[in-house]
């Protein structure tokens, strides 16, 4: 079976359902959450699974420890699930193309730096967009520039909202992530 390491840096809610997807099947299953907030919702998530937890400073990602509590994990992926610090390079390097994240945006638009959540849903409305929608990705040493894997639009109205935005992505997270992931280790 399939080792995923979950980084995640609030609520948890799609950690949580990755969690279950991977719990059904035979693929894989997350053997660890990793998170940089120790007040992070995801903990107690994780921990109503039995997921063990990994709760790390700034300071510690950039440091070889962390790299060395993944490595002896070995995961076959890592999943950035709501992470919101940048990835260091030295643990990409290590797993090249086996570190992915997902944006709730269509990328190359609204990525960057300080584009995550509510940021994002408000700039889209504020911009009239029509549409948004999410970026599976992989992670490399620029936030939200990796290779794309999956996107998946949904359609706006003049009466949405940041908040409608923000549910409308919440449901493209909920039934793509896991289902890219599972075909990510299929492959």
């Amino acid at each position: 079976m399939k080792k995923i390491i979950v980084f995640a840096s609030g609520s948890g809610t799609n950690a949580e359902n990755i969690i279950k997807y991977f719990a059904k099947t035979k693929i894989a299953k997350v053997v660890s959450v990793f998170t940089n907030n120790a007040a992070a919702k995801v903990i107690e998530r994780a921990k109503n699974h039995q997921i063990p937890t990994e709760i790390f400073s700034k300071t510690e990602l950039l440091e070889s420890n962390l790299l060395q509590k993944i490595q002896e994990i070995d995961p076959d992926l890592i999943v950035l699930a709501g992470f919101l610090l940048k990835f260091p390079d030295h643990i990409i390097e290590k797993y090249p193309n086996k570190i992915i994240n997902i944006h709730p945006a269509l990328l190359p638009n609204y990525g960057g730096k300080g584009m995550y959540g509510m940021h994002i849903h408000r700039a889209i409305v504020n911009n009239k967009e029509k549409e948004t929608g999410i970026s599976i990705h992989y992670v490399n040493e620029h936030y939200d520039e990796g290779g794309i894997i999956f996107q998946k639009n949904v359609a706006l109205t003049e009466e949405d909202t940041p908040e409608t935005v923000a549910e409308k992505i919440h449901e493209l997270e909920q039934k793509y992530f896991p289902e890219i992931i599972s075909r990510l280790l299929e492959d």
